[in-house]
């Protein structure tokens, strides 16, 4: 797994670190790690500085196509909206979920809003369940979007269960319910 993160202001690239790694399945080295983290902390700085909304993608790997779509038109749309992506190939119960978990809790302290992407497949998802009751958890807002007319039948428990709104893959109301997640 390789993560890029971009200073979303200037769309410069900041820097890329592949995650595990030296390839000897013991992760990050403690420098590899630091510059990760001080890469991240620039990138945070430099999206609150220019009025931007960073917000948690969360989606079922199986629709990284149609996030991708999303990314790209957030980008051309000059949306408020800079996305804060930790996606993960890992089984949830895999050994190295712990891991991940610690991660992904650490992305979504540092965002305002967690998005969540919905379709057929994002039911089926435990970290999708598991990342929206964690940013609940954490105070963040949460909104879940759709694509299409209508939001898919089945949706994660944790939707349902604690009433997150649901909108269509629209900018504008995107951007006003992530306004209104925040403030909450």
């Amino acid at each position: 797994m390789v993560y890029a993160l971009r200073a979303r202001k200037s769309s410069r690239r900041l820097g890329v670190i592949e995650v595990g790694g030296r390839g000897d399945g013991k992760g990050l080295t403690p420098a590899e790690q630091e510059r990760l983290e001080e890469m991240a902390r620039g990138a945070l700085r430099e999206a609150a500085q220019s009025g931007r909304r960073n917000v948690f993608l969360s989606f079922a790997t199986e629709d990284l196509g149609e996030v991708n779509l999303l990314r790209g038109q957030a980008k051309k749309d000059g949306s408020d909206i800079a996305f804060n992506d930790w996606s993960v190939k890992e089984p949830f119960d895999s050994e190295e979920a712990e891991y991940i978990r610690r991660g992904i809790r650490e992305r979504i302290r540092q965002c305002s809003v967690t998005i969540v992407y919905v379709s057929e497949s994002t039911s089926k998802s435990k970290w999708v369940d598991w990342e929206i009751r964690e940013a609940l958890r954490l105070g963040k807002g949460v909104v879940a979007m759709h694509k299409g007319d209508a939001p898919p039948r089945s949706l994660p428990h944790a939707i349902s269960e604690h009433r997150i709104p649901i909108v269509p893959w629209n900018q504008e109301q995107l951007s006003r319910a992530i306004d209104r997640a925040a403030a909450e």
